[in-house]
């Protein structure tokens, strides 16, 4: 091989691995690109997933606080009423204020039916439903429509087991946020 054909090939050679040099340089510039919108995709997907899960959480926890002031609020109401009723002064002021607060209450509660979730949902409904039969038996006593059996004293015993099951929908809401721990006594 003579000198000219040595220098041909040698240009070549270096030309062709310039060439190359500067193609493998910008495919590995592609894959990096290509790697830092993949992760900027998932980081804005993971913003995205978290921010649903604090909406979600921010949510559940507003129709907590909202329902379980609710059932609080009829709680106490009807306990006025049950001291009304053994004094024997049950005023048209206070039977409207039970009326309110049990609107408010089954308001409160079907909009938490849209939220709560299945773990929180039966003890809101046992409370619920505790309630219900408690405001029934008040009406039926104030009106004096009583049914056999049901007196003042069966009225406290069911004010006094509205407790139980108001605790337990407060503990399992709870557990739901995070706040106590599932294995702790309501």
């Amino acid at each position: 091989m003579d000198s000219s054909t040595s220098q041909i090939i040698v240009a070549v050679l270096g030309i062709g691995g310039t060439l190359a040099s500067a193609l493998l340089t910008q495919r590995r510039a592609d894959r990096a690109r290509a790697r830092e919108l993949e992760h900027a995709r998932q980081l804005q997907q993971d913003e995205r997933e978290y921010a649903t899960r604090q909406a979600q959480l921010e949510a559940r926890r507003t129709c907590y606080a909202t329902l379980s002031a609710g059932t609080r609020d009829v709680a106490n109401v009807m306990t006025k009423v049950l001291h009304a009723l053994e004094r024997g002064e049950v005023s048209e002021d206070l039977r409207s204020e039970l009326d309110r607060a049990r609107r408010d209450h089954r308001l409160r509660h079907a909009e938490a039916q849209m939220v709560l979730p299945d773990t929180v949902m039966p003890a809101a409904s046992t409370a619920n439903r505790h309630l219900g039969d408690l405001y029934g038996l008040l009406m039926r006593l104030d009106k004096g429509t009583a049914e056999q059996g049901e007196t003042l004293g069966t009225a406290w015993e069911s004010m006094n087991k509205l407790w139980a099951p108001l605790w337990k929908m407060r503990h399992l809401m709870r557990v739901d946020l995070g706040i106590t721990a599932p294995e702790q006594d309501p």
